[in-house]
């Protein structure tokens, strides 16, 4: 019942579909994580089954091996007697020779016994090694399941750190994006323009100022000039 359990166990994890089962997971890496201390804990267990079955299986050849040297020799002792008592028998030993008859007969049985537990143990072998061989197959699928799990952990895990590092370099770009400096630079830059405009407006009003000033001064020595004449003319004098 043991072995029928690892067995089946050792086929259902070798006919895992891993792919799948990632693709389902939640956290595909610790999910990994997990199958590898299963599959290595199974793979242990297995081992254990498989080297205690084989074990078992070079016992029953070894049993199968004794039986068949014992028929051998049951058979050497009926051959022994029956040719003993044979010449007892020519040699007008009648009662002896029937004895060693009957040792025959009693070897000739035993020998039997013997080759029907052989042959029984025979039986029971091929069951234990077609056993071993599923076993060994199992066992060859769960490495290699393993191998493959190991290997698919470790695409995942150097794919995840460069996701990572993929999204903190976007990130990155993003706030950079909203911190533009650039922006800073063009409010910068209308303050100047407003403060340069303030400034041509002030010296355009400055220059204004400074015209109607001489303007006035202008005004002024005319009507000097004006009065200046005036007072000549009145005096009899020609204007210059």
């Amino acid at each position: 019942m043991a072995q029928q359990s690892i067995f089946g166990r050792i086929s259902q994890l070798a006919r895992a579909n891993i792919h799948a089962m990632i693709d389902q997971a939640e956290d595909p890496e610790k999910m990994l994580d997990q199958m590898i201390r299963d599959y290595t804990a199974n793979i242990t267990e297995a081992e254990q089954a498989v080297a205690q079955t084989i074990g078992n299986l070079r016992l029953m050849e070894a049993d199968r091996d004794e039986d068949a040297a014992a028929a051998r020799d049951w058979g050497s002792k009926a051959v022994a007697a029956s040719t003993r008592g044979d010449q007892l028998r020519a040699a007008g030993n009648a009662s002896e020779a029937d004895r060693l008859d009957g040792l025959a007969k009693v070897a000739i049985e035993r020998q039997i016994k013997a080759e029907q537990e052989a042959s029984s143990l025979g039986g029971q072998i091929a069951s234990q090694q077609a056993v071993v061989d599923k076993l060994r197959a199992g066992l060859e699928g769960m490495k290699g399941k393993l191998g493959e799990l190991k290997s698919r952990r470790d695409e995942l895990v150097s794919r995840q750190k460069v996701a990572v590092a993929q999204n903190q370099m976007h990130d990155a770009i993003k706030s950079i994006d909203l911190a533009d400096p650039t922006s800073e630079l063009t409010r910068f830059e209308e303050k100047i323009r407003r403060e340069e405009a303030r400034a041509l407006g002030n010296a355009e009003l400055a220059a204004s100022s400074l015209d109607n000033q001489f303007a006035e001064l202008e005004d002024a020595g005319t009507a000097i000039e004006v009065e200046s004449r005036l007072a000549a003319l009145k005096q009899g004098q020609s204007p210059a």
